[in-house]
């Protein structure tokens, strides 16, 4: 082709054809995810504040307040657990933190949407009312 010009990059190099590529890409793919040790640990951590709580309730012996307390602090713990051990969200990478960061405006704005929705119709029927 006359006029034809190439471009910078080779395909070789744009489809990361090269063994060290390769290499790289595996381990931060590794990094990226969690070992089997890691998911047990976060599965075992999980049926354990699932199970105090369970028991807790079922046991009756504490009182109302002390048993919703501690459900939401084990909720909270629970919810801390699935973030680190399961979605692998942290703050030590860059990469970490930036997804760490996303998924903190995400909620954010999921839960500016919903509450607010539910301020809004609630407000609505309660003019509604008068």
């Amino acid at each position: 082709m006359t006029g034809h010009r190439s471009n910078k990059f080779s395909t070789s190099a744009l489809a990361g054809n090269s063994a060290n590529d390769d290499n790289a890409n595996s381990v931060n793919h590794a990094a990226d995810h969690g070992s089997v040790k890691t998911y047990l640990v976060g599965f075992v951590l999980s049926v354990v504040l699932t199970a105090i709580p369970f028991w807790m309730v079922m046991e009756g012996d504490f009182s109302k307040v002390t048993t919703l307390w501690s459900i939401v602090v084990f909720a909270l713990v629970q919810i801390w657990v699935h973030l680190k051990y399961f979605l692998h969200l942290n703050f030590v990478t860059e990469d970490g933190r930036a997804s760490t960061i996303s998924f903190l405006f995400s909620a954010l704005i999921i839960f500016m949407v919903v509450g607010l929705s539910i301020w809004i119709i609630y407000e609505s029927n309660a003019m509604m009312m008068y």
